[in-house]
């Protein structure tokens, strides 16, 4: 597929559009085939410093427009955004390779940030209390933390995008936003949208870099910058935390993920597979929030596996970008070469493989959907993140064994747990180690919920009222009449 997309490909700095300091700029590619789809500006370190500028200098101005107004505008941007969802899914399906249905679930989930923080702007409450002692009244308001810095990656180049702007701006901050290189259209093309739907210059500018680490250390660096928000590897993200240490910079980070799926002998098969091929196959499985361990208890394991296989092996791959695609290709190929090891890995332990298994081959970075059975727990995939379309399944006796394998890893984003005993799924919820549950769902991603893991799957919380707070700090008066 060789469509070009008509959306811009020049840093967004200040309300304007403009070339990087780079002469080179930086080839997007569609994974479907390889091709390139277009070439994006490249900022340098001084670029950086330029969006900081443009960032600061409209900080007062946006941080004491009224809530009211601050409301309106991204309500503007979420009708804005469903008014263009179905070009906006197509140049999904284009950069990413994402199957055209996920990349229009997507639309819609990213502009429902735009309406629920419209919705939250107007409710920045403070507190008042008095003094137990009773020698003062305590008063608290929230104001804007200031500047801040969102990196996003791209898997999810629209949702990241707006979970991270539209509570920022819902706090009264203004931004400085550095998408991923692998899909970087998709970004401009949301602020594009904001232009449109009226945010003032300044308050949201986007740029693309081949030097991430320069560029990002760069506005680190520059004591204006008092937040970062960060969705990417946990790798990454302890680099990040080192470096906003330096100025002590606010940081909300959402990071890895090694979701167990566990389903119990009197869970309800029939959704248990509806669940699993959510959990798993949303986005092809390149989500943090995907299900990468299936712990199946011993008396339904036959018949689960069994009925997986049937499901995974009749999704049919293609390309993104086409109607009928249950399944597109993953990112690049270095994505394949990945899952293709810790699949090969987990074959030599004596994982059975049920179907899919190998790479696809040919034009496009396509690996098949994939189960595999009997997998060693000593095996790489059960302790590293897939991010590929390969569900193992472990079998397990005991509810105590489930839990414990479970909490097995240094993660803790989201679990799944299906069983027909509410008591039991509430007892199970509560000893695994993960920030969000879903218990006899495939789904727990809702812009009105607290999106965000424990342990090594990051710090802070994104959706619901809690990720306008992120952007926000609480100032104390103390005072008596």
């Amino acid at each position: 597929m060789n469509d070009k997309p008509n959306y811009p490909t020049d840093l967004f700095i200040g309300g304007a559009w403009r070339d990087g300091g780079r002469d080179k700029r930086i080839a997007v590619f569609n994974p479907s085939d390889g091709s390139e789809i277009g070439r994006v500006a490249n900022a340098d370190a001084a670029d950086a410093i330029t969006a900081v500028d443009a960032a600061a200098n409209a900080a007062a101005s946006w941080a004491a427009t009224p809530a009211r107004k601050r409301s309106e505008i991204l309500r503007k941007c979420f009708e804005l955004m469903t008014r263009d969802a179905e070009a906006l899914a197509r140049l999904i399906s284009l950069e990413n390779g994402k199957a055209l249905k996920d990349a229009r679930g997507e639309v819609a989930y990213a502009a429902e940030f735009f309406r629920w923080f419209a919705e939250e702007a107007v409710r920045i409450n403070g507190d008042f209390s008095v003094a137990p002692w009773g020698a003062n009244r305590i008063l608290v308001q929230y104001q804007p933390i200031g500047v801040s810095l969102l990196i996003t990656p791209w898997n999810f180049p629209a949702a990241m995008a707006t979970r991270k702007i539209a509570p920022a701006l819902a706090a009264g901050c203004t931004c400085v936003l550095k998408p991923a290189t692998e899909t970087p259209l998709t970004a401009y093309a949301v602020a594009k949208i904001l232009a449109e739907a009226g945010v003032p210059d300044g308050v949201v500018n986007v740029l693309t870099t081949s030097t991430t680490s320069e560029v990002v250390n760069a506005m680190l660096e520059d004591p204006r910058v008092r937040k970062l928000s960060f969705t990417g590897s946990t790798e990454v993200g302890r680099v990040l935390l080192r470096k906003a240490a330096d100025q002590v910079i606010h940081c909300s980070m959402e990071l890895g993920g090694n979701a167990p799926f566990v389903v119990f002998d009197d869970a309800d098969i029939d959704k248990a597979i509806e669940g699993a091929m959510v959990a798993k196959m949303r986005n092809g499985g390149e989500a943090c929030t995907a299900a990468n361990r299936f712990y199946v208890q011993r008396g339904v394991a036959e018949e689960f596996s069994r009925r997986l296989t049937e499901r995974m092996s009749s999704m049919r791959v293609g390309a993104g970008a086409n109607e009928d695609t249950d399944c597109g290709p993953l990112v690049n190929a270095g994505a394949v070469a990945k899952v293709a090891e810790l699949v090969d890995e987990a074959v030599s332990r004596g994982a059975k493989v049920l179907c899919g298994g190998k790479p696809a081959g040919g034009e496009g970075y396509f690996f098949p959907p994939t189960v595999l059975l009997d997998v060693a727990l000593e095996s790489a995939m059960a302790h590293d993140e897939i991010f590929g379309p390969v569900a193992p399944i472990y079998v397990f006796d005991t509810e105590e064994e489930a839990v414990r394998l479970a909490n097995d890893t240094e993660y803790g984003l989201v679990a799944y747990v299906y069983t027909r005993d509410l008591a039991r799924g509430l007892r199970v919820c509560e000893r695994i180690e993960a920030g969000m549950l879903a218990l006899n769902r495939g789904l727990v991603s809702d812009p009105a919920a607290p999106f965000g893991g424990v342990k090594q799957s990051g710090l802070g919380r994104e959706g619901a009222h809690h990720g306008m707070l992120e952007f926000m700090e609480a100032k104390y008066i103390a005072t008596d009449w």
